[in-house]
């Protein structure tokens, strides 16, 4: 009877490496902060330590004498989403671009706040840091949701507005992502800390661009490494932990500012937006008053690299036309 329960026992055992051996292949590593930063931290990268302990990656790139377009990313993206900007109006533009917390090189924070007020606080300390008085905010999708936000609070600050694709109306038909009840699942985000995410990477951006030649095998490699840097995963629970119905609230709030804001607005929108419906940015252009709304056709959520040349023109063409004051 012994041997039977010792070999029972060695199966269950065998068993147990094997699944052990299984998991520790198909999960997904976390990427040592020293192996991105070679990787994605060279060029223009610049470092800034801020007052509350947060190190701010960012780049500030084109014409260093130029009226200043502080650029912030949507969300799991990172500062290369205005790369193509950069390239087109950085003759006469200074350029800032900058990693928002729990996001690319910036990564996790001390105060471990990513909910909107807090990404509003980091990009107004961010901006005073590097000694920015008066300048255009623009913001993509996320970014776009900041964007607004700050207008509202540091209006003052701004001389203009450039919305892409962004987040800030509760649309009714819109419903949360599946990523949301995954991420606010007890035992369904542990799965997600280990769980490999490159495919969900690859599927989403095949969401978010139209043309999926832009969907390159380093795109999403540049995504799911940035994502997998140390804390990362536990930043990203902490940004998706908000319930759904105070996401709402946030967002009919911003709305309900609109109407009162006076920064000059430029609204870009990729008329194939599945993530995003254009009909948000009607709205946005309904209620920000003299706010012009742009769509591109066949572009989907980031217009600022399917729609480069163009949206950069329409860009330029906004900026030549506010008052002269930097």
């Amino acid at each position: 009877m012994r041997w039977v329960i010792r070999i029972f026992l060695g199966l269950l055992l065998l068993i147990a490496i094997g699944l052990g051996a299984v998991w520790a292949f198909l999960s997904d590593p976390v990427i040592p902060q020293e192996v991105l930063l070679r990787k994605y931290g060279g060029g223009a990268s610049k470092f800034l330590p801020l007052p509350d302990g947060a190190v701010a990656h960012y780049r500030d790139q084109g014409n260093a004498q130029g009226p200043a377009l502080v650029l912030l990313h949507g969300n799991v993206a990172s500062l290369h989403t205005w790369e193509p900007w950069v390239q087109l109006l950085g003759d006469e533009y200074r350029i800032i671009s900058v990693d928002l917390p729990a996001h690319g090189l910036t990564g996790p924070t001390p105060s471990g706040d990513y909910a909107t007020a807090g990404m509003t606080g980091f990009v107004d300390s961010f901006t005073r840091e590097i000694g920015l008085t008066r300048f255009v905010l623009g913001g993509s999708s996320m970014g776009g949701g900041i964007a607004l936000t700050f207008a509202r609070d540091h209006g003052a600050r701004l001389r203009g507005l450039i919305l892409v694709d962004s987040a800030g109306i509760a649309l009714p038909e819109m419903k949360p992502p599946p990523g949301l009840f995954i991420l606010q699942t007890p035992v369904l985000r542990d799965i997600y800390r280990i769980f490999p995410r490159r495919p969900t990477f690859k599927a989403g951006l095949e969401m978010t661009y139209t043309d999926k030649s832009l969907v390159t095998p380093d795109l999403i490699d540049r995504y799911w490494e940035l994502n997998s840097g140390p804390g990362m995963r536990d930043a990203t629970i902490a940004r998706f932990s908000a319930p759904w119905e105070q996401l709402v609230a946030e967002a009919k709030a911003i709305e309900a500012s609109l109407p009162s804001l006076t920064t000059p607005t430029l609204i870009l929108w990729g008329a194939d937006d599945k993530l995003v419906p254009v009909r948000a940015g009607e709205i946005l252009r309904d209620k920000i008053k003299g706010a012009r709304l742009i769509v591109y056709p066949a572009v989907g959520h980031v217009p600022q690299e399917e729609a480069a040349e163009a949206s950069a023109r329409d860009v330029r063409a906004f900026l030549q036309a506010l008052p002269g004051d930097q």
